[in-house]
């Protein structure tokens, strides 16, 4: 993995919105993407369930610059961040929400 650090880190400045209290999803996407379409709504629905967690949707076309510092080579990729904003989990495509609820259990 490639960081800043030691491990990979993610704030406001690089997401243009706040990290979640407890947890951030944090999920790259493009515009012909169908999984992207699911995987919103399963991360949704996550961030929704779980208080603290928020979902952030980043347009992997216009990110160019955080796609290849993170080394993400596909959409959807969805990264879990923990309430400093390190990456303990990535996963690329659709994920189930069984797994999302598992790997928050790991951040938060």
């Amino acid at each position: 993995m490639h960081g800043r650090d030691e491990s990979e880190r993610l704030g406001a400045a690089e997401l243009g919105t706040e990290l979640g209290a407890r947890a951030t999803l944090v999920q790259f996407s493009s515009a012909f993407c169908a999984p992207c379409r699911a995987t919103r709504r399963v991360l949704g629905e996550v961030a929704g369930l779980v208080p603290g967690v928020a979902h952030v949707e980043i347009d992997a076309e216009a990110r160019l610059d955080l796609v290849r510092e993170l080394g993400i080579l596909r959409t959807p990729t969805v990264l879990v961040l923990d309430a400093a904003g390190r990456v303990v989990r990535r996963a690329a495509g659709q994920p189930r929400k069984v797994d999302v609820i598992a790997a928050l259990g790991e951040a938060v």
